[in-house]
């Protein structure tokens, strides 16, 4: 049997932008997806093409979490050559198949993230392993359009969660009350423990990061794009996090800055 030791080492370095976050938070430095992202932003990005973009940047960012999360292992793989060469047979590190893996629907955002993972965790793993959980919940607000809070409608919740990686795919890491109330869910509600917790974001603030390590410290955070658009210009010449109390990426209304919009509105083609 052909063993071939550089397929037997597991070496693999995320990359990721610089930042002061902590461990934890990982700002993916990808330039094909961030290049997509960047025209999934513009106002010219209107359906279809915003729910194709969408699919296509958790694809990519769904492979980073992949590769920077996921337990691998030595597997015997007998390729089509096995009949003509029997040492065609070889070791190689693989993502362990046998990995459980929950993927959670945050609607309405996060319903289409969610439900791409699902599919691509499908095709690596065995799918008994794999699967998608519903939660109806949004942002809630004050008279003056401020986030307070958040408005949880229901959720349908398929089984315990002991030794699962559990995703939350949400574009828009603004606040972070929409994960806070959704981790609690699963810690307070479901049979654990989990293995991991792992948000999964298009884009995230400074104030996001921030309450998240606060409310949520086991949280790993996987993003394409940090927005601290409306910081001091000083503070937008250092590393991100270097003056994180002084960061700022939320407007009045607490929407993202630069950022790319209501989300929510765009993939669902309803502005309500």
């Amino acid at each position: 049997m052909l063993s071939d030791s550089h397929y037997l080492t597991s070496d693999y370095v995320l990359p990721e932008q610089e930042h002061k976050y902590g461990k934890q938070v990982h700002l993916v430095k990808d330039p094909y997806l961030t290049s997509l992202l960047a025209r999934f932003s513009q106002p010219a990005c209107v359906q279809p093409l915003t729910n194709q973009i969408l699919k296509m940047l958790y694809e990519g960012l769904v492979q980073h979490l992949i590769n920077g999360e996921f337990e691998t292992g030595p597997q015997e793989i007998t390729t089509r050559m096995s009949s003509l060469h029997p040492e065609a047979r070889f070791n190689q590190r693989v993502v362990l198949p046998d990995l459980k893996v929950v993927t959670v629907g945050l609607a309405r955002a996060g319903t289409l993230p969610s439900q791409t993972v699902f599919d691509m965790l499908n095709q690596l793993l065995r799918s008994e392993g794999v699967r998608q959980d519903h939660i109806a919940i949004n942002r809630k607000v004050d008279s003056t359009e401020k986030v307070v809070g958040t408005d949880l409608a229901g959720f349908k919740i398929g089984g315990d969660i002991k030794d699962s990686y559990v995703l939350f795919p949400d574009p828009m890491g603004a606040t972070g009350s929409t994960l806070k109330t959704a981790t609690e869910i699963y810690q307070k509600q479901v049979k654990g423990p989990a293995r991991k917790f792992v948000a999964l974001h298009l884009i995230v603030t400074p104030e996001y990061l921030l309450n998240i390590k606060n409310a949520c410290p086991d949280l790993i955070v996987y993003a394409l794009r940090l927005d601290r658009g409306l910081s001091p210009k000083d503070v937008l010449q250092t590393v991100p996090g270097t003056h994180w109390q002084k960061e700022k990426g939320l407007n009045e209304k607490q929407y993202i800055v630069p950022g790319a919009g209501g989300v929510g509105e765009l993939i669902n083609n309803s502005y309500v």
